[in-house]
């Protein structure tokens, strides 16, 4: 770790976190109570992803749709109108809607090998949007004299890293630029989110190999062929399973790479100080 004990981050004079571990646990929360002091650049993965690495994809869809209706593609063949996605950092409705979730087209469902295609999409782009966290580390404070550095990332980290590999060369790469903290989840924060999501599905980016062992079964469990699948009955199915095919990873992230805060302690936090106290709790004690 870029720190060797919690006197030493807080005395640190350029502070640099990232944040990792499910969606919904506080990632957003933390970054902006920091980024509201002015003394943080917050640099969001998931907004670096819609609008770098995923923007001409997601436009290139919204015109492929325009252009299904006559008057809308005359806008567009004459140069008169100009489609592109709006991306905000507590919004990526326009990432999750490319995005997609596979099954029947007559209830919005994807084919599932353009849905594999748009997840492969996503996960370079992600990796993309990783490896530039050091850029950005550079660029808040040669540019914008931003004397500390939060990275906020999506809840997919995990999948396209090797957790227990103390080499692999993405986390390396993270662990030499930031202080990795996992903000863990207990059961009831999974309930919660389990609950959350049924209510209201939305898509999520998987580990290839996951994913199809997810559709294989789904498909055997209910006899049923792609084209009948239900997109949100699956996206529902499989997201219970990928919060504890996740779970071990983050954690072996942890162990091997940052240090744990249980999320519960900065559900609360309204300062920058109680941010900052409740991570550096987290460092190991010596002796």
């Amino acid at each position: 770790m870029i720190y060797s004990s919690a006197q030493e981050f807080l005395d640190a004079p350029n502070k640099r976190i990232l944040l990792f571990g499910m969606s919904g646990l506080g990632k957003t929360h933390v970054s902006g109570i920091l980024r509201q002091t002015e003394q943080w650049f917050h640099y969001s993965v998931d907004y670096r992803i819609g609008t770098r690495y995923m923007g001409e994809h997601i436009a290139d869809n919204f015109k492929q749709m325009a252009w299904e209706v006559p008057f809308l593609r005359d806008l567009l063949l004459s140069d008169t109108i100009h489609i592109s996605a709006n991306v905000h950092t507590e919004d990526l409705k326009a990432v999750s809607t490319y995005l997609g979730k596979p099954g029947n087209p007559v209830q919005g469902g994807l084919d599932f090998v353009q849905y594999q295609h748009r997840q492969d999409q996503f996960r370079e782009a992600e990796i993309s949007a990783l490896k530039d966290t050091a850029h950005f580390i550079d660029r808040a404070q040669r540019i914008y004299h931003y004397p500390h550095f939060i990275c906020d990332t999506g809840g997919s980290i995990c999948e396209w890293v090797n957790p227990t590999d103390a080499n692999d060369p993405l986390l390396v790469e993270l662990a030499q630029s930031c202080l990795m903290v996992w903000l863990k989840g207990s059961d009831a924060h999974t309930a919660e989110l389990v609950r959350r999501f049924d209510k209201a599905p939305k898509p999520m980016s998987y580990q290839p190999e996951f994913l199809l062992t997810c559709w294989r079964e789904y498909l055997n469990e209910n006899n049923c062929k792609e084209g009948e699948v239900n997109p949100d009955a699956f996206i529902r199915w499989t997201y219970a399973r990928a919060l504890a095919h996740r779970q071990p990873r983050y954690q072996a992230m942890a162990e091997n790479f940052g240090i744990t805060v249980d999320a519960d302690l900065l559900k609360n936090v309204s300062t920058e100080q109680d941010c900052l106290t409740v991570i550096a709790s987290a460092f190991p004690h010596s002796g």
